[in-house]
């Protein structure tokens, strides 16, 4: 029987927005911004982003030491930083997607708490749990957030407050400019995705980018320095992880800080797992769908232990399986070529998913609208399709082979339409944080042209696509993207379609 506390900490693995390697304590010199004495107001406008993530091999086996996998989708949260100047000083944090937008005077902030000499972090400094003291030195800061507010969403409103405040009172000082921090997100927010790693890291680079902590990523940039970057936002961005999960798993914010994909695995229940990056994951071309059926985490996982409990000779063979499919993708990716021939690893990575679905399905954590999405996207034969996350409702990922046709998507379009499900076009595998300094418009979008992107115009744009046409990554054939500069300095290796 599987004790509780491991099916809470299995929960965690599998839950929607929940990720991060543990950093190790080295000490790094980098090569730093352009010299400015101190962050200032005429710091010009920036925008950093994150993407999200999809676990693409070994749902529920990694519960029992198996590995998983777990991959960047270029669906992404972007953070506007917008210096304002005004006589009585104020740090204001908007986030439209869950309805919030808070302001606070920089002097009423617990700054004295936070800079103590007990209590200061450096920000090369690994925090791997939260302060009590400084926690509830921000409790009045958080209370005030949203009053009129459900307490449902009060609750997630001081969740982003509480991720928001920690990072920035421990990184931050007394005298730093107004600013003004605006969240938006192309992420479907609660539907297992990452959204809320992709936000902290978000938050991360934006501080350390403000406090001088980071360089902006440059051409021939040394790997192992943009590392040592990547490093330095991802162990920030577990800590806005932990204020707002308690005991995130370490998986979901080192994918949306390295981007790619990594393997990961819990081999003892009170320690992190293991998280393996891979460098040369290939880009390849995604379907995700959103069942809108909603699911417990906590269930599915009780579900498979319960049934592991009732039949162990039969439940772990399939579970053994499961991992062994992770670590077979592991090897071919590894072995991977980006002039090696693309059909072939396609073929053979969408095998390996239609074989874990099909596990997943005989340990009961499938649902019929899975089994149904999965049975439009084969009639049409596009390609190979899995639920990912715990199963039981959420989403449902399909890897394209590189023969799907325009027209046919159209036409897998229109039936999902029809049936109520929610489709994103999206790619598997690509850059994680990076940032566009200074925040200016793509070429072609009206502003173009014109001064940096104000709140207004950031708040105004309609929905994922309107935040896209206005300064989304771009990812072309080339891993190029406009603008735009990521510190997981890899090269994206593109799986093209056949001409």
């Amino acid at each position: 029987m599987v004790p509780q506390e491991d099916v809470k900490r299995a929960a965690e693995d599998l839950r929607v927005n929940d990720v991060v390697e543990t950093a190790n304590e080295h000490r790094h010199t980098i090569r730093p911004l352009p010299r400015r004495e101190s962050p200032s107001s005429t710091m010009p406008a920036f925008i950093t982003s994150a993407p999200g993530k999809v676990i693409v091999y070994g749902e529920h086996a990694v519960v029992y030491g198996e590995a998983a996998m777990a991959a960047a989708i270029s669906l992404r949260s972007y953070l506007l930083v917008t210096p304002k100047s005004e006589p009585q000083r104020t740090t204001t944090l908007r986030f439209p997607d869950i309805g919030m937008e808070h302001s606070w005077r920089m002097d009423d902030l617990p700054w004295s708490a936070f800079s103590h000499p007990s209590k200061k972090k450096h920000y090369d400094e690994l925090v791997d749990k939260l302060d009590a003291e400084l926690v509830e030195a921000m409790q009045p800061n958080l209370s005030v957030i949203s009053p009129k507010a459900s307490p449902a969403d009060r609750k997630i409103h001081q969740a982003a407050g509480s991720a928001f405040l920690y990072m920035f009172l421990s990184l931050g000082y007394k005298n730093l400019p107004s600013c003004i921090y605006t969240l938006r997100s192309t992420i479907p927010i609660g539907a297992g995705l990452g959204s809320s790693a992709s936000i902290c890291a978000c938050l991360s680079s934006a501080i350390l980018l403000q406090l001088r902590a980071l360089s902006s990523p440059y051409p021939d940039q040394p790997l192992d320095e943009a590392e040592m970057q990547i490093e330095r936002i991802n162990q920030w961005a577990f800590v806005g992880e932990m204020c707002i999960h308690g005991n995130p798993s370490g998986v979901d914010n080192t994918v949306a800080t390295g981007g790619r994909a990594v393997v990961f695995r819990r081999s003892d229940s009170e320690l992190p797992p293991t998280v393996t990056p891979i460098r040369n994951f290939p880009v390849l071309p995604l379907l995700l769908v959103n069942t809108r059926q909603s699911r417990s985490t906590a269930t599915e996982v009780a579900k498979v232990a319960a049934l592991r409990r009732v039949h162990p000779a039969v439940t772990e063979p399939i579970l053994e399986a499961i991992g062994k499919i992770t670590e077979t993708a592991y090897n071919l990716i590894s072995l991977w070529k980006s002039d090696s021939k693309n059909d072939e690893l396609v073929q053979a990575l969408g095998d390996l998913m239609r074989i874990n679905h099909g596990l997943l399905v005989a340990l009961g954590v499938s649902h019929p609208k899975f089994e149904r999405i999965r049975e439009l996207v084969d009639s049409l034969s596009l390609g190979w399709t899995k639920l990912t996350g715990a199963g039981g409702g959420g989403s449902a990922i399909a890897l394209l082979n590189t023969s799907a046709s325009p027209s046919t998507l159209q036409i897998l379009q229109e039936r999902l339409d029809d049936e109520g499900f929610e489709k994103y076009e999206t790619i598997l595998g690509g850059d994680g944080v990076g940032v566009l300094w200074p925040a200016v418009p793509h070429k072609g979008h009206k502003t173009e042209g014109g001064d940096e992107i104000d709140p207004e115009t950031f708040l105004n744009a309609q929905g994922a696509e309107g935040i896209e046409k206005l300064v989304g990554v771009r990812i072309d054939a080339f891993g190029k993207s406009e603008g735009w500069k990521f510190w997981s300095n890899f090269g994206p290796h593109v799986v093209k379609k056949r001409a």
